[in-house]
């Protein structure tokens, strides 16, 4: 790794924070949130509603949704890639198994 690029890593907050913040934080879960998630089918990233999805309270590292088709569908998180805020990416999955996000210049380098 080139010097200097070890301090632009920024550690990727797990989803299941970032889920639970949006739920239970009710000045940040202001807003309309989507997920992205990766749908092994259709080979895509599709996005959903967070009003349209349920997290059963006894599972813990999913959520369940009915999809465009009207299939019943069990999310786990790691299939989650993207987080949308008003429209606005404020979470990726980086596209490496890294725990953490580097700039672009930094991935350039290496």
């Amino acid at each position: 790794m080139q010097q200097g690029c070890a301090k632009r890593l920024v550690p990727m907050k797990p989803i299941h924070e970032l889920l639970s913040r949006i739920r239970w934080d009710k000045e940040y879960g202001q807003g309309r949130f989507e997920i992205g998630y990766y749908d092994r089918m259709a080979r895509t990233i599709q996005r959903v509603g967070l009003r349209d999805i349920v997290f059963p309270p006894e599972e813990r590292r999913l959520f369940e949704l009915v999809d465009e088709s009207g299939q019943f569908q069990r999310i786990p998180f790691h299939r989650v890639r993207e987080v949308y805020r008003d429209g606005q990416l404020v979470w990726q999955r980086p596209a490496s198994t890294s725990p953490t996000h580097q700039s672009e210049e930094c991935r350039s380098k290496l």
